[in-house]
């Protein structure tokens, strides 16, 4: 059984609970407190892990990275990550690392970065399960016709990190 540290963020969108392993986290998941633990437990059992320790003063390094992304326009991560799901999943995951802040891609883009161009449901499926909220930044997918679909976190809080990532690249560019 694999081990998990649990602790929480309070950022401007709500709390944050972050879990992982020493320096590598496994998810950043935000929402309500019963659904995270709904899917907390969903999350153990399908993978294994051990019945978490929780330590309110883990991962520092990612709480900081998030502040910064909050108030100072971070615009890439860096905290180690460890995507556990199926290679399909870590290919989709890892392309959408390669989408610049500030900007959105559509589902179709996702699939033809992967070199499946025919696969836009299965990368949306993929994108659902993304584990770690923001910092793989699945919010910036959008449907090909402009709009807000899906998000696992609720609309409300993309619509919120669409915004704030405009907003500060915009403001970055102008600094430029």
């Amino acid at each position: 059984m694999k081990p998990l540290t649990l602790t929480s963020y309070d950022s401007p969108m709500g709390e944050f609970l972050i879990g992982g392993h020493n320096e590598h986290v496994y998810f950043v998941k935000l929402g309500e407190v019963d659904d995270r633990h709904s899917w907390l437990e969903k999350w153990r059992n399908k993978h294994s892990v051990d019945e978490p320790l929780h330590d309110l003063e883990a991962f520092p390094d990612v709480k900081q990275e998030f502040d910064r992304y909050f108030n100072d326009g971070l615009t890439n991560f860096t905290f180690k990550t460890e995507m556990i799901g199926t290679d399909f999943q870590k290919r989709v995951w890892q392309v959408l690392n390669e989408i610049p802040y500030g900007e959105q891609w559509t589902y179709k883009d996702i699939a033809e970065a992967i070199n499946h161009p025919k696969a836009i449901r299965a990368v949306g499926g993929a994108i659902n399960k993304n584990p770690i909220s923001i910092a793989v930044p699945c919010h910036r997918v959008i449907g090909s016709d402009g709009s807000l679909t899906g998000y696992a976190s609720g609309l409300n809080h993309k619509k919120f990190l669409l915004h704030h990532e405009t907003k500060s690249s915009n403001w970055l560019h102008q600094t430029s």
